[in-house]
């Protein structure tokens, strides 16, 4: 049965649908979209959850809470609970009150109590989007609610699935390119180099000359800078081409890439400041996020890996954990991808710790200063 909006709310509809379809940036229609829900419905709290190809939630936006009690939460929902339902379902929820509901669990110790609820899901084209909820309206939400917040997500849908098809049609050529280049620089060149400078070290070990050893020995550092050189090119190669870069769009795409393969779960939380962060501070948290996840995906055995992502004052701070077989670092050689992590934490004068115990996971913890 068609459903009947009063005027006034009908026409707060198209101007509230005018305003997100008109945003040509992913993270902008997500933040227009969780504000329009808000003013349509009267709700003081508002979100939506991005959920990933493996059903975790990969970014999260959220509006009316204050920063300080947003930080006192801490981690972002894990996409479990009645939003795992409405993710699964793909069905609206609508309850007067949140905690009388059986799917209502995981709430985090410092989260505000939440009353009435409204859950609706979100789809780009036949694919499930995200989830858009609403708590907390006084007197609870109404059909007309639920009808208003159903029709705006079916809107934002839409236009996220208009940004990401234009931004694929633009980039398609040039980033298979790049990616070809740069796969072909690291598979061949770099790889040759590597294994050039594991010889000549095996040969220094062999010279009695000291001479000619510091010679052998000033090579291998000499090779070791060219290929640092080469790796930060073949970094820049990789990341998109034009257009304003954030942390949160190019970990979002990095996550769904690197993460489509494996049947391990990844979700990411991010709290803090993320706001007009430098480029090379993104690019160094990136790439430090990458190495990191490509690990845990390739090596851990584990179900689930965790980025959390902290901006502060000063300093950006990133943990990327997992909860698989891990290792004993004094006992497992510093291949190419840990080295990799140390050197850039290096390079960008920040801190880097890699924790691991055998059967308990890895966690690694890194700090960029700003």
């Amino acid at each position: 049965m068609l459903r009947q909006f009063t005027p006034a709310r009908l026409r707060d509809l198209v101007e509230g649908a005018a305003a997100v379809a008109g945003q040509t940036d992913l993270q902008a229609i997500l933040a227009t979209t969780v504000e329009i829900a808000m003013d349509l419905t009267g709700a003081p709290h508002a979100a939506l959850g991005v959920v990933g190809q493996h059903g975790g939630l990969v970014d999260f936006v959220h509006a009316g809470l204050d920063p300080m009690t947003a930080e006192t939460i801490g981690a972002q929902p894990q996409g479990r609970g009645l939003l795992g339902l409405i993710s699964r379902d793909g069905e609206t929820v609508r309850v007067d009150n949140l905690s009388d509901h059986p799917a209502s669990i995981g709430t985090p110790s410092h989260h505000p109590q939440m009353g009435s609820f409204l859950g609706v899901p979100v789809r780009a084209g036949p694919n499930l989007f995200g989830n858009l909820y609403l708590t907390d309206k006084e007197g609870g939400f109404t059909e007309e609610d639920e009808a208003l917040v159903e029709a705006l997500a079916m809107i934002a849908g839409t236009a996220i699935r208009t940004v990401r098809l234009q931004q694929r049609l633009q980039s398609l050529a040039v980033a298979e390119d790049r990616e070809r280049i740069a796969r072909d620089l690291h598979d061949a060149i770099i790889q040759d180099l590597f294994a050039v400078g594991l010889s000549l070290q095996g040969q220094a070990l062999k010279v009695i000359d000291p001479n000619i050893r510091r010679a052998l020995e000033q090579d291998v550092e000499s090779l070791d800078r060219t290929i640092t050189s080469l790796r930060g090119f073949i970094f820049d190669l990789g990341a998109p081409a034009g257009g304003q870069r954030t942390l949160r769009s190019e970990l979002r795409e990095l996550v769904t890439r690197l993460a489509g393969p494996h049947d391990t779960e990844v979700h990411v939380a991010y709290t803090g400041s993320l706001d007009a962060l430098p480029q090379h501070i993104i690019d160094d948290a990136i790439q430090l996020v990458r190495e990191s996840l490509s690990n845990s995906l390739r090596h851990s055995n584990a179900h689930r890996v965790t980025i959390e992502i902290h901006g502060g004052d000063d300093r950006l701070a990133l943990k990327i954990s997992d909860n698989g077989v891990g290792f004993d670092p004094a006992e497992v050689a510093w291949g190419l991808g840990l080295t990799n992590l140390r050197e850039r934490a290096t390079r960008a004068g920040g801190q880097i710790s890699i924790d691991s115990t055998a059967e308990s996971g890895t966690s690694v913890r890194a700090s960029l200063p700003l």
